[in-house]
């Protein structure tokens, strides 16, 4: 249903560092990227891809009110370690992974930029 997902940036070269560890947990690689623009990663060219880049029209990047990027792992214990990793990686807390209810799982935080990202996965179904 979603093909890809993007966000925007100030700090290219920083938000691509930041987001080729967290990618590379989900077996994500860089498929395409061009310099002072994009870059673009995914598992695979039919799955899912997230995106950050430069705006096309040249204002700042700015970020969206109510917009997040939700990452599903499998496991509890892989949201902890997600949001452990991003917070290493310089991201800011917007509550810690912990449960939410109703077998919610998740950990939030906001990236380099400001981007609220989070880690979640479902225990009971």
């Amino acid at each position: 249903m979603i093909g890809y997902q993007t966000i925007g940036t100030n700090k290219l070269d920083e938000a691509a560092v930041f987001y080729d560890v967290i990618m590379d947990k989900f077996g994500a690689k860089r498929t395409m990227e061009e310099a002072d623009k994009f870059v673009y990663w995914s598992t695979a060219p039919d799955q899912p891809g997230f995106c950050v880049h430069v705006p096309f029209d040249g204002n700042k990047a700015s970020v969206g009110n109510g917009s997040m990027t939700a990452f599903s792992v499998e496991t509890p214990e892989m949201v902890d370690k997600m949001y452990a990793l991003a917070m290493k990686l310089g991201a800011r807390d917007e509550g810690p992974a912990g449960p939410r209810g109703g077998g919610f799982y998740a950990g939030f935080c906001r990236d380099l930029d400001g981007n609220k990202i989070n880690f979640f996965c479902v225990t009971e179904v």
